[in-house]
């Protein structure tokens, strides 16, 4: 009887020093698969909704704990589902710790600091758990393929956010990155729905189709960045994603071990308020 996949099977190879053999390659993840569904989209449903009350209670113990921190990233192609992944996974937790961090184009100031000032600026305080919705892999990714930076200064990129994420771990974050998978074909059917729906016009830009264009130096650029930085203590994970239902189920599965690992309390009750009535 063959294994029934895990977690920790969708875990991009580790950075081990640029010698791997063979490098990690995003066509070796299947965009369709469904690892942890429960049988039914219904069923995948009643299990986020459990999980979702979890993260809740874990989620308020990490913010009045106010010690540790929690960074999920979550890195995509276009409609690949950062922003319904958000609505879907922190449906039932509190908002007082939690904080999205969406990243665009830098503006005029960002870019004149290096690529990672406008990233550590929001990285998450104590007792916060943050998601960027994308994130500074924008800046080895959008550069690489349109070709404005050179394969040196890349590598000198992923070195930098090997350092970075390691001073962020080292520092109290537990940080859990999220490669939000899917075929091109999804992706076609996915920006057709939001051309033919005037309600989603909104969330459609014509840039999206001069980087379908791109869609194999994109995939190249990826499988190069995810296998650059991925590492023991800020691991990638793949997400398939062209189901979007098992993709939240997943990712929120991914956050409940995460806090889990935590073993995250209340801070201790206050002996000064023993006996204390309220007049």
């Amino acid at each position: 009887m063959a294994k029934k996949p895990e977690l920790d099977d969708f875990l991009v190879p580790f950075f081990d020093g640029g010698k791997k053999l063979k490098p990690f390659d995003l066509k070796s993840v299947d965009s369709s698969a469904k690892p942890l569904s429960r049988g039914s989209k219904e069923e995948d449903r009643t299990r986020l909704s459990e999980v979702g009350v979890l993260l809740d209670e874990l989620q308020e113990k990490l913010h009045a704990q106010h010690r540790q921190r929690v960074l999920l990233v979550l890195q995509g192609m276009d409609t690949s589902g950062k922003d319904g992944t958000i609505r879907a996974v922190f449906h039932d937790v509190d908002p007082l710790g939690l904080r999205i961090v969406p990243f665009r184009a830098p503006s005029e100031r960002e870019a004149a600091h290096d690529f990672l000032w406008r990233v550590h600026a929001q990285a998450p305080m104590a007792g916060e758990l943050c998601v960027f919705n994308r994130s500074h892999y924008e800046d080895v990714l959008v550069p690489r393929v349109l070709k404005l930076i050179d394969d040196e200064e890349c590598e000198r990129r992923y070195r930098h956010i090997r350092e970075f994420e390691a001073l962020l771990a080292d520092s109290g974050t537990a940080i859990v990155k999220c490669f939000l998978h899917i075929s091109k074909d999804e992706q076609r059917q996915r920006l057709q729905a939001r051309i033919d729906d005037p309600t989603k016009h909104w969330k459609f830009d014509v840039s999206d189709l001069e980087a379908r264009k791109q869609w194999d130096d994109y995939q190249s650029a990826y499988s190069v960045a995810l296998g650059a930085t991925s590492t023991e203590y800020a691991p990638w994970y793949m997400i398939p994603g062209d189901s979007k239902t098992h993709r939240n189920l997943m990712i929120a599965e991914l956050l409940l071990r995460t806090l889990q690992g935590l073993k995250l309390e209340f801070p201790p009750a206050k002996e000064s308020l023993k006996g204390v009535k309220v007049e």
